[in-house]
């Protein structure tokens, strides 16, 4: 039976392929052939991602969907949560999660057992989804009222925004110095960033 292995982290400082390993040697020990794997950084609380739409895609009817927990799949609001699992039953993919036993059945389980196995697998998946979208609620609630209680102390006070990436800064400005002629877009290309970015830096330099 062939698996796509999904692996997803919130942002660039954290690293999608950290779980790779451990789903390799799952797909291993459950005798899964590796189909694919897909990995992304990007919020859970999107259902637009790049690579979980082309597994998707991808994917055929009795293939397995490996991941490694419920939440790195999805943070997603009850709207999009039911668009996700509508779209994977459709498609007839067998969602597996690493750390959910009752899941690993459904690779062999077949029969009565295996339909029995299906249900209780899905309400636990559905109760773990919950649990990881109000998870992210409150941690952005925290964060709004961290950000409340810091100008209600300092009225003045307003936030930094995200610290300059010197890494970056200083690749573009080599860029820009070894090809003047080059235009933002293509420096941007290279530089793997933003064209904003490099007309910040443009305009620094200015």
């Amino acid at each position: 039976m062939n698996a796509h292995l999904y692996l997803r982290a919130s942002t660039k400082d954290q690293d999608a392929n950290r779980a790779k390993v451990a789903l390799e040697a799952f797909a291993v020990e459950k005798g899964l052939t590796i189909a694919g794997v897909y990995a992304e950084n990007i919020s859970g609380t999107k259902l637009n991602r790049p690579e979980l739409l082309s597994l998707l895609d991808t994917a055929e009817s009795g293939e397995v969907l490996l991941v490694e927990s419920v939440d790195r799949l999805s943070r997603l609001s009850q709207p999009d949560w039911d668009t996700l699992k509508a779209t994977i039953k459709v498609k007839g993919i067998r969602l597996v999660v690493a750390d959910l036993p009752t899941s690993h059945m459904l690779v062999e389980a077949k029969g009565i057992t295996g339909q029995i196995m299906d249900v209780i697998n899905n309400m636990l998946i559905d109760l773990m989804a919950t649990m990881a979208r109000l998870d992210q609620d409150k941690r952005v609630e925290r964060i709004k009222q961290g950000l409340e209680n810091k100008k209600l102390a300092e009225p003045d006070w307003k936030p930094s925004g995200k610290g300059r990436n010197a890494s970056l800064w200083a690749h573009v400005k080599s860029l820009m110095v070894k090809h003047p002629t080059m235009s933002a877009e293509q420096i941007a290309k290279l530089a793997d960033c933003g064209v904003a970015t490099v007309y910040r830096i443009k305009h620094e330099l200015a």
